[in-house]
């Protein structure tokens, strides 16, 4: 929202040495005052970060959701187009990306609706620019934990990836809707691939205690094998129970692929086996086709010399 001219920053803006950060940060700042905005992107600039702005609620969803999303925004709440409580909202519903509120609006009941929708901090304006700076990299220490805890949440296994914070499952970046059973059932095996489960194991960790029929188990592997569209991610091992396979390493032989020595031999010609009592050279001898064979005076065929 726009202040009177000389009235964002208590003070000027610095010229801090150019220090990068650490972590390279791209700060958005969502401010529709061009005052305001220009003089934030180039102290931000100055102080080592990647600083870009936009002017509405919607283009900062868009970025946010685009292909290079930001890793802290500078949120004001007076937009143009949407409230900007309601952008903190829809940000925090997508994404862990830290937010800081700069506003105009001191109330108390602004100040915790924003947090309560999901802000990381609030500054009011007017406010010094060291402080801002200060706050966004208190804010910056205290999520930087979010990006390992998000990924301790996945279970990769070659194409198959299993999100066990939002139980999701995707194969090769395909979401793939399973229901809670087969989920759990996937996600027993994905804890420790390779390892043979019994049926019995399965049974005790997915089911608890089951007194229906045994086939329930054989049910659901088989349909999870037709959703993922990779049957072969579950080997069955006879008279045992099941097991993630395991992922095929770079050159390795598709699933049900022939060895090339074996595909070798079956082009090859096949060698003559001599009969038994002949001389092996004879026997594998190709007969000539312009050779006739020699006759008596009857016209009786000799034997062969």
């Amino acid at each position: 929202m726009a202040t009177p001219a000389g009235h964002h920053f208590r003070g000027h803006v610095p010229d801090p040495p150019r220090q990068p950060d650490p972590a390279g940060a791209r700060v958005l700042v969502v401010e529709d005052d061009d005052g305001l905005g220009t003089q934030l992107v180039r102290g931000l600039d100055r102080a080592g970060y990647t600083a870009s702005r936009v002017r509405t609620g919607a283009a900062a969803l868009a970025q946010i959701g685009g292909p290079t999303p930001p890793d802290l925004v500078l949120l004001d709440l007076g937009l143009p187009d949407m409230d900007g409580a309601q952008v903190c909202r829809r940000i925090r519903e997508h994404t862990d990306t830290p937010v800081i509120v700069v506003t105009a609006r001191g109330d108390e009941a602004d100040r915790v609706e924003a947090l309560d929708l999901g802000s990381d901090d609030y500054l009011v304006k007017p406010f010094g620019f060291a402080e801002l700076l200060a706050r966004m990299r208190a804010v910056r220490r205290r999520t930087a934990g979010r990006a390992g805890a998000e990924d301790a949440d996945l279970v990769r296994h070659g194409p198959l990836t299993l999100d066990r914070r939002s139980r999701q499952i995707t194969v090769d970046d395909r979401p793939v809707a399973v229901t809670a059973r087969e989920y759990d059932l996937l996600a027993f095996l994905a804890a420790d691939p390779g390892r043979v489960r019994t049926r019995q194991e399965i049974f005790t960790g997915v089911w608890g205690d089951w007194f229906g029929s045994p086939k329930v188990l054989d049910v659901h592997i088989g349909a999870i094998r037709r959703k993922l569209g990779k049957p072969e991610l579950i080997e069955t091992v006879y008279g045992v129970g099941f097991r993630l396979a395991g992922v095929p390493g770079p050159g390795a032989a598709e699933p049900g692929a022939v060895p090339a020595r074996d595909r070798l031999e079956e082009l090859a010609p096949h060698p003559v086996v001599p009969t038994q009592g002949a001389a092996p050279d004879a026997a594998a001898r190709p007969a000539d086709p312009g050779r006739r064979p020699a006759r008596d005076g009857r016209g009786r065929e000799l034997p062969g010399r």
